[in-house]
């Protein structure tokens, strides 16, 4: 039986190439940073863990405090659509949670290793307290992506696909219509995809992934959540999710961000931590 809780990785103190300058705006430019030593969870946190959690603290996430509770659920559309608007396939649904996935009458049976979905940025940082830890930098979540790999497109080299094996859970298929390897698109268990370089898994797909890093950038575009939100009070995601698509939203990569609210809950958002090395 897998532990409840993931082991970290050790990520060595350097000096580490982040950043795009071939991809989308928000990722320029591609600079070096110095980091000192930290250890990563190999896998985002499972709805194990965080049902552990919140078995010893009694947390109420956000989405069930909201008015009305609820969180954001991907839904397919019945052929192909424009790409420009992303309320055309998602929905708020009416009592979805960390716990309630798709709303009442949905559960977590035979999920317990997948990762947790449906948490803010504030649940996800009340989660680290609790374990001691942090959630990670921006710079430490893209450097320990990275896989020991410099300025390569992917995680696991510059090829998206080098083997007949998918290297992480995304779209596959037409966006956001037709998913090629089953009858819908959703998380997978934390490990069913190769690991990078460090030993880490998902760091790129399944969920995207709270940092605790605010997001900046002068030509912030989005994919994933609402516009109209001021910079200010925004933090950065990474990693993609299983709705990344090469026709939408090539963001399956460890240098692609996205911002938004604090207190955004969605199907496809989940975190790890971090703690100093």
């Amino acid at each position: 039986m897998r532990p409840v809780f993931a082991e970290r990785v050790v990520i060595a103190a350097g000096s580490y190439a982040i950043g795009s300058d071939t991809h989308y705006a928000e990722e320029r430019p591609a600079r070096r940073v110095d980091l000192e030593a930290f250890a990563i969870e190999a896998t985002p946190v499972t709805n194990a863990a965080f049902a552990a959690f919140v078995a010893a603290t009694g947390w109420v996430t956000e989405a069930e405090r909201a008015q009305p509770a609820g969180s954001g659920v991907f839904v397919a559309s019945e052929g192909p659509i424009p790409l420009n608007d992303p309320s055309r396939w998602w929905r708020f649904a009416p009592g979805a949670c960390w716990h309630k996935p798709y709303g009442p009458g949905s559960d977590l049976v035979g999920r317990d290793d997948h990762p947790v979905v449906h948490v803010s940025q504030t649940d996800a940082a009340a989660y680290a307290a609790w374990r001691g830890l942090d959630l990670p930098s921006e710079a430490q979540w893209e450097v320990a992506a990275r896989g020991g790999l410099v300025l390569a497109d992917y995680a696991w080299g510059n090829e998206f696909q080098p083997t007949e094996q998918l290297m992480a859970n995304v779209w596959t298929g037409a966006f956001p219509w037709w998913f090629a390897r089953g009858p819908v698109a959703g998380t997978s268990p934390t490990c069913a995809y190769p690991a990078n370089g460090y030993g880490l898994f998902d760091m790129i797909g399944n969920v995207w992934e709270w940092t605790g890093s605010p997001f900046r950038d002068d030509q912030t575009r989005g994919c994933c959540g609402p516009m109209g939100v001021q910079q200010s009070d925004l933090f950065a995601l990474k990693g993609g999710s299983y709705l990344c698509a090469a026709e939408y939203c090539e963001r399956y990569r460890p240098a692609a961000r996205m911002g938004l609210a604090a207190n955004t809950s969605m199907a496809h958002i989940g975190f790890r931590c971090v703690s100093p090395a």
